[in-house]
């Protein structure tokens, strides 16, 4: 599997996302059902808020596009961070901050810092 691009660890992150004291930093990932379906998850950290994302199928398009519909919706102090694994369904996360005005971050799976992100 080749590495994305343009990747911000989630070493990068401001203080804030860590101590879970500041509305707005989310946390994604996929869940995959039978028959090759899956939904999008996304989590805020400090309120544990979930949204699940409708999803046709499990590209970088789509994941990138529902994602931007809904987080769009959100009030703008609401949209601040998301930290996800480093999956190929976030290809265009560069384009999803593009459109979005959020920072996507990524899980280091070689870091203790993993751990720490479902903590």
């Amino acid at each position: 599997m080749g590495m994305l691009r343009e990747m911000v660890l989630i070493s990068a992150r401001p203080p804030e996302v860590a101590d879970r004291a500041v509305p707005g930093h989310w946390e994604g990932d996929l869940i995959y059902g039978s028959r090759k379906t899956c939904i999008g998850t996304l989590v805020e950290r400090t309120t544990r808020y979930v949204i699940l994302l409708k999803l046709r199928k499990n590209t970088a398009e789509e994941v990138r596009r529902a994602m931007s519909v809904r987080i769009l919706d959100l009030p703008q102090q609401l949209r601040r961070s998301l930290t996800w694994d480093q999956g190929k369904e976030m290809a265009e996360h560069v384009r999803f901050t593009v459109d979005t005005g959020v920072q996507v971050y990524f899980c280091d799976p070689n870091s203790p810092e993993i751990v720490a992100l479902t903590g």
